[in-house]
C-alpha cells in the first residue's frame, strides 16, 4: 500500500476508504435527515433544490459614486447579493481627512466618512429587494445605522432590510489587525447590536463570524473551524450576559469561511463545523429554538491561494473551491477574480467570478439533488477526523479561559503563525505544488494591466468632509456625540445614540473617536 497522504490538517487520508472505515458510524445520530438536527447535512430540508445559494459578489473601492456604478453592473448580470468592500481608514474608524488615512483612501474599498456616502453608494438599488453584506468588523455598528438611515430615506423600513455586517472584532486580534477598542469593550459593542437589530432591523444578520480571515492568516482547516467557533461561543455568552435570550438573538448569527482546492476536506470542514456548532448551542447554551442551531454560512474562495504568476489559473482555483463549497452546503458565495492577487479586480474579471457560480448552478446537476456526499466513506471519515481535531482545540482555548483569555494569552496567533510558517516551508522547499509558483512556471510572464485606483479620490473625499462640516448643524452633532459617551460610559445601547449622531451629519470617524474617548485603544500584547 502506498505511504498515506496528510490532509491540510495534518489528518491522515488513507489511500482506500470502505465500510470499516465508518467503524461505529451511526448515520442516525451522526447525519440525520436534512434541515434537522444535528444539520451534518445542511441547514434547509431541500438546500439548492428549490433554488441556489445567494450569489454574492465582494466589490467596493475608490469612492462611493465607482463602486455604485460597479454594484448596478452586478445586479444587472445576476448578482443576487451584494458584499462591501471598504477601505482602510474606514475600517479603522478614520475619516478620510485623517492625517494617519492619507496614502489609503479608497485603495482596499471603498471610503465610507458619512451618511451622504452611503447615499451616493446605493443610489437607485433596490434595499428592499437586495441582500447586502458589508466587510466590517470593530466600526459595523456605525456603517450599519448609516444603511438603515439611507433605507429609511429611500423610504424602506429597516423590517424589509436583509442582510448581514461581519461585526467579528475577536478575529481581529488573531489574525488580521482592524481593531480599535479592547475585547471586554468590543464584546460589548456586539451585545448592543444583536439588541438592536432584534428589535429594529430583525431579518438582519448581526454577525458574521469569520474563520476566513483565520485561514488566510495560514490557520488549517482544523484550526479554522475550532478557533471560529471558540469565538462564537464568547458572543453567545456576551450577549446572554448582557440579559439577551439565546433563542431571542442567535437564529441570526452566520458565519464566514473560506473554500481552498483541497475539495474533499473542505466539504467534511462544513458538515463537520455544522455538527459542531449545533450540538454547542443545545448542549452548551440550552437553545430550544431549531433556528438557532443552525450553522448557515457565506464561503468566500480562497484569495490567499491565488497567484500572480499565470493569473488565468486563478479561474481553475476558483471554480474547483467554489463547487467546495456548494458540495458543502454554503448559504451564500463569492468567487474571487482571476486577477485579484495583482490588484483590485478588473469588471471583465468581477463578471467572470460571478459567471463561475452560475455554470455550477445551472450547467452541472450538484443543484439536483441534497447533499451529494452524504454516506460518503471518505467524506464521512474525514468529517469525524476533523470534527475530533477541531473540539480539541476548542477544549484547549476553553482551558485558557475560554476566546477572549486566549486571545490575551496569544494561543491562537501562535497556533495559526506555526502553521502559516510550515506551509510556506514546504512551498518553498517543493513538497507543496503550486502550479505557476514553483511548479510548471513560464520563463517570462504576459503582461497584465491591473485596475489602479486614481490618488485624486483622497483630494476629492477629503473636500467633501470640508464641505458636510460647513453645512451641518455643528452644535447639534457635538452635543450628539456627547451622548454616545454616555451611553458608553454606562448600560445603555449605544447604537440609538450613534443613529441620532450620524443623521445629523456626525462622520464615522468622529463617532468612533466619541467611543475612543471612553473605552481606549487595544494595544496587543506583543507591541511591546
Amino acid at each position: 500500500m502506498p505511504d498515506v497522504a496528510r490532509s491540510e490538517s495534518d489528518l491522515p487520508i488513507q489511500p482506500v476508504y470502505d465500510a470499516a472505515s465508518l467503524d461505529g458510524f451511526d448515520p442516525a445520530e451522526k447525519l440525520g435527515e436534512p434541515g434537522a438536527y444535528p444539520f451534518t447535512r445542511g441547514v434547509y430540508p431541500t438546500m439548492y433544490t428549490g433554488r441556489p445559494w445567494t450569489m454574492r459578489q465582494y466589490a467596493g473601492f475608490g469612492t462611493a459614486k465607482e463602486s455604485n456604478e460597479r454594484y448596478l453592473e452586478l445586479v444587472r448580470n445576476g448578482t443576487g447579493g451584494l458584499s462591501v468592500a471598504f477601505d482602510l481608514p474606514t475600517q479603522m474608524g478614520y475619516d478620510s481627512d485623517e492625517p494617519i488615512a492619507s496614502g489609503e483612501v479608497g485603495k482596499v474599498g471603498v471610503a465610507i466618512d458619512s451618511i451622504d456616502d452611503m447615499e451616493v453608494l446605493f443610489k437607485d438599488l433596490p434595499l428592499d429587494r437586495i441582500s447586502t453584506s458589508m466587510t466590517i468588523n470593530a466600526p459595523a455598528a456605525m456603517l450599519l445605522l448609516m444603511y438603515q438611515l439611507v433605507a429609511e430615506e429611500q423610504g424602506v423600513p429597516a423590517a424589509k432590510l436583509t442582510g448581514t455586517i461581519q461585526n467579528d472584532v475577536l478575529k481581529e486580534y488573531i489574525a488580521r489587525g482592524t481593531y480599535i477598542f479592547p475585547p471586554k469593550a468590543s464584546l460589548r459593542l456586539t451585545s448592543d447590536i444583536f439588541a438592536y437589530c432584534n428589535k429594529e432591523i430583525p431579518r438582519w444578520n448581526t454577525i458574521s463570524i469569520s474563520g476566513y480571515h483565520m485561514a488566510e492568516a495560514g490557520a488549517t482547516p482544523a484550526q479554522e473551524v475550532a478557533f471560529t467557533l471558540a469565538d462564537g461561543k464568547a458572543y453567545v455568552q456576551a450577549a446572554i450576559d448582557a440579559g439577551l435570550e439565546v433563542d431571542d438573538f442567535a437564529p441570526r448569527l452566520s458565519f464566514f469561511f473560506v473554500a481552498r482546492t483541497t475539495l474533499l476536506e473542505e466539504i467534511a470542514k462544513f458538515r463537520a463545523a455544522r455538527r459542531i456548532w449545533a450540538r454547542i448551542m443545545k448542549e452548551e447554551f440550552g437553545a430550544k429554538n431549531p433556528k438557532s442551531m443552525m450553522l448557515r454560512f457565506h464561503t468566500q474562495t480562497a484569495g490567499v491561494q491565488l497567484t500572480a504568476q499565470q493569473p488565468e489559473v486563478n479561474l481553475v482555483r476558483v471554480a474547483l473551491q467554489g463547487l467546495g463549497a456548494v458540495l458543502g452546503g454554503t448559504q451564500s458565495l463569492h468567487t474571487n477574480s482571476f486577477d485579484e492577487a495583482i490588484a483590485l479586480p478588473t469588471a471583465k474579471a468581477a463578471r467572470l467570478a460571478l459567471r463561475t457560480q452560475q455554470v455550477i448552478a445551472y450547467e452541472t446537476d450538484v443543484c439536483k439533488t441534497v447533499d451529494p456526499f452524504a454516506g460518503s466513506y471518505v467524506v464521512e471519515s474525514m468529517t469525524d477526523d476533523l470534527e475530533a481535531a477541531a473540539l480539541a482545540l476548542i477544549q484547549a482555548v476553553d482551558d485558557r479561559g475560554g476566546a477572549v483569555a486566549a486571545i490575551e494569552q496569544g494561543f491562537q496567533k501562535s497556533e495559526i503563525e506555526r502553521s502559516a510558517y510550515a506551509t510556506q516551508l514546504e512551498i518553498d522547499g517543493g513538497e507543496r505544488t503550486v502550479v505557476g509558483l514553483n511548479r510548471y512556471t513560464l520563463d517570462e510572464e504576459e503582461h497584465y494591466e491591473p485596475l489602479r485606483v486614481d490618488p485624486q479620490i483622497e483630494a476629492d473625499q477629503c473636500a467633501r468632509l470640508t464641505r458636510l462640516r460647513a453645512t451641518r448643524d455643528e452644535a447639534a452633532v457635538q452635543a450628539a456625540l456627547e451622548r454616545v459617551r454616555v451611553a458608553a460610559r454606562g448600560r445603555d445601547n449605544v447604537l440609538y445614540p450613534m443613529k441620532e449622531a450620524l443623521k445629523l451629519r456626525a462622520t464615522g470617524g468622529e463617532v468612533a473617536h466619541a467611543l475612543r474617548d471612553v473605552w481606549g485603544l487595544y494595544v496587543p500584547r506583543d507591541a511591546f
